[in-house]
């Protein structure tokens, strides 16, 4: 538990914050980073994590400070209701100043306040459209989070949406990579086998993918892993 910062330090730490995001790092120390700088920054922020919600309901902790954000993030799931899952999926930003009288998730505040609990904070980080997240910030004291600690928390919320977003395009990079090699790979049994070029064995790669309602790339991988292109005996016309 923190007091606000002097602004100039305030804007020092915030900087120096800026330029460790964005050196290589795993996605797993830089959400670890953001919520370790939103408890040492946001006055009365006791616990941190980001919560992402993925298939509608699939509720997952990451970066927590302590076990009990996981634990308030399996209680939200269970119970379908919580300010984490109405930041993430409805509202950009979601505070409440005192559990103990609030009416929006009755039951979840209970289990809160019983945890010790009583003032949340959350800021929601937008990935798409089939997966959703939240910054969330907890306190021990009622009205823990004021104007300036939305301010902090929503500078922190915008890296943390940064690298997951960063982090989903260098997933799907290698994978891309992959998926055009294998393709590759099969057009060249295809090339070799029929005698055809290039643009014609991608035609009919594509044929066969449509006709057997499987993926491109699947189909090339099961012709790259047979050894043989299943495309009959006949040379293609």
């Amino acid at each position: 538990m923190n007091a606000l910062p002097e602004p100039q330090d305030l804007a020092r730490r915030m900087a120096e914050l800026a330029r460790e995001f964005f050196r290589p790092s795993s996605l797993a120390d830089t959400l670890s980073g953001v919520t370790a700088a939103a408890v040492e920054l946001v006055p009365n922020a006791d616990w941190a994590d980001i919560l992402t919600v993925t298939g509608g309901r699939k509720v997952e902790s990451f970066a927590a400070t302590a076990k009990l954000p996981e634990e308030l993030d399996a209680v939200q799931e269970k119970l379908g209701e919580g300010p984490c899952l109405d930041a993430a999926m409805k509202n950009l930003v979601v505070r409440s100043d005192d559990l103990r009288t609030e009416t929006r998730w009755p039951h979840f505040a209970g289990e809160a306040v019983q945890a010790g609990v009583l003032s949340t904070l959350s800021f929601q980080l937008y990935l798409d459209s089939g997966s959703m997240g939240a910054l969330n910030l907890f306190s021990s004291k009622p009205a823990g989070f004021d104007v300036a600690a939305e301010a902090i928390t929503e500078v922190l919320a915008t890296q943390a949406a940064m690298a997951l977003s960063a982090a989903r395009g260098h997933e799907q990079f290698p994978s891309a990579l992959a998926s055009r090699d294998i393709i590759g790979q099969a057009k060249g049994m295809i090339m070799e086998r029929f005698g055809v070029d290039s643009v014609r064995a991608f035609e009919l790669l594509r044929k066969l993918s449509q006709d057997s309602n499987i993926a491109l790339a699947d189909i090339a991988t099961r012709l790259v892993e047979s050894g043989s292109a299943p495309l009959g005996d006949d040379t293609p016309k």
